[in-house]
């Protein structure tokens, strides 16, 4: 008994210390790698000013360019960057192609430099997968260490980009299985997530963090707590919206039968003339905006309308579906705060900046299928005073936005509902939902009755 403790006790011993070693590793080369790429980006943004017209006017240009680029020299680094990671993490146990790294960084920049409604994360965590795939493959590992070193390159990704080490690394085992954390990635993810925020902070990067304690009572009372539960209804339905519009819109460009290229200019042309319409605060990253959402100061907020998120959708919606490569969950957040805001507004005027943190991470939980990693967020994000209204709001939001993803290729574990009959184990793309055979009979039943009724 005692030889076989201390067996068990030195391969876990070697194995922690085999993990802690290679993520810290390949953490710091994925926080180097990605605070390059956001310098990048920044530096591309702050280069609009040089130009003679509206940058926006460079978009359709843009997205035929970023198009060529994609489908010449890496395909795989079509749309927005997670959902091919978590594609190659089920499909090709984690195996991706290291050109996906430069093509993914300059049609990025070029997407978002020209006005794309995109963000930067997803770029972040294809970046980040891609190079703990290639030191993978250099190191030989089997197939099942490339898959876990590939998901704390996600987590480091994630980390870097938004400044939330925790939420990275929770994220990043939480996405690729709807209702399954994958604990034995648990430590490595934590560790890579760590070794690139800190990385990022060592190399220069500044993150903006909202603490509400210094300006909003966030304390526990009823009323505010019966209105968070309705915040939580309201931002799963407005994710539904999201997730509907971005997956259809996608559809159908894809169904139209003419040149790529073609639609990407058309595409381009559209969002132009949106902007044109109603402004320039719905192409981009839109961080302005966001920070104005999350301001006390109402008059921040003037220029958030009720149709605000509504249009950020569309802009996005078109973005992706023209050719746009960029991520998804920035979008998000953006659709996520105005819509919190409007909400608020309406609901408690009082609170408002606090629906507007709320609808921020609700809306990425009910979307993303994580509802655990956007909780973490918004203590990381706005401090621990929101964290119960954080966790109530994103779990109804998750449970509303039902069967569906942004990320089709994730693997469904779980029923939202005890009435619903779904199959475990496929990708959400590919699901089929229908009642319980007992919830049909008794509908049936119901049914019959009332025709008696009527008669």
């Amino acid at each position: 008994m005692i030889q076989k403790h201390f067996t068990e006790q030195t391969a876990i011993f070697f194995s922690v210390a085999k993990w802690v070693f290679l993520s810290s590793m390949v953490g710091i080369l994925v926080g180097a790698t990605v605070t390059g790429f956001l310098n990048i980006l920044a530096y591309s943004e702050n280069s609009r000013a040089l130009l003679p017209f509206n940058y926006y006017y460079l978009l359709p240009f843009a997205l035929v360019l970023t198009v060529w680029l994609v489908k010449i020299f890496a395909p795989t680094a079509e749309g927005h960057g997670t959902e091919k990671v978590i594609s190659a993490i089920h499909k090709s146990d984690g195996k991706i192609d290291i050109s996906v790294i430069p093509v993914k960084l300059v049609t990025t920049v070029l997407s978002i430099f020209a006005g794309a409604s995109v963000g930067k994360e997803g770029p972040g965590a294809q970046i980040g997968a891609g190079m703990a795939s290639f030191v993978s493959t250099l190191l030989k590992f089997r197939k099942q260490d490339r898959k876990k070193l590939v998901i704390c390159g996600i987590s480091a990704g994630f980390a870097t980009v938004f400044g939330t080490p925790i939420a990275g690394a929770i994220f990043g085992v939480e996405v690729l299985i709807v209702g399954v954390i994958m604990y034995d990635v648990l430590l490595p993810s934590f560790i890579a997530g760590f070794a690139a925020f800190t990385t990022a902070q060592f190399l220069g990067i500044e993150y903006t963090y909202y603490d509400l304690h210094f300006f909003q009572d966030v304390s526990l009372d009823l009323e505010l707590i019966m209105k968070v539960v309705l915040a939580g209804l309201f931002f799963g339905f407005i994710s539904d919206f999201v997730i509907t519009s971005v997956s259809h819109s996608h559809s159908y460009v894809k169904k139209l039968k003419f040149n790529i290229y073609l639609k990407a200019f058309v595409g381009g042309s559209i969002i132009v003339v949106l902007t044109l319409v109603f402004g320039e605060q719905y192409i981009g990253l839109g961080l302005d905006t966001i920070a104005n959402a999350l301001n006390p100061n109402p008059l921040m907020g003037e220029d958030i309308h009720w149709y605000t998120f509504i249009l950020k959708t569309v802009f996005t919606s078109l973005s992706l579906a023209s050719g746009g490569s960029g991520g998804i969950i920035t979008p998000i957040f953006y659709i996520g705060a105005t819509s919190g805001h409007f909400f608020g507004s309406i609901v408690s005027p009082e609170h408002i900046t606090l629906f507007a943190a709320l609808g921020f991470v609700s809306v990425v939980s009910a979307t993303t299928n994580t509802p655990i990693a956007s909780t973490i967020m918004a203590v990381e994000l706005f401090g621990i005073d929101i964290a119960h209204y954080a966790a109530l709001a994103a779990v109804i939001s998750f449970l509303i936005s039902g069967h569906r993803s942004i990320f089709s290729s994730q693997i469904l574990a779980m029923r939202k509902s005890e009435m619903l009959s779904v199959k475990i184990g496929e990708e959400i793309e590919n699901i089929d939902i229908s009642l319980e055979e007992y919830e049909m009979n008794k509908i049936d039943k119901f049914k019959k009755r009332f025709r008696k009724k009527k008669k």
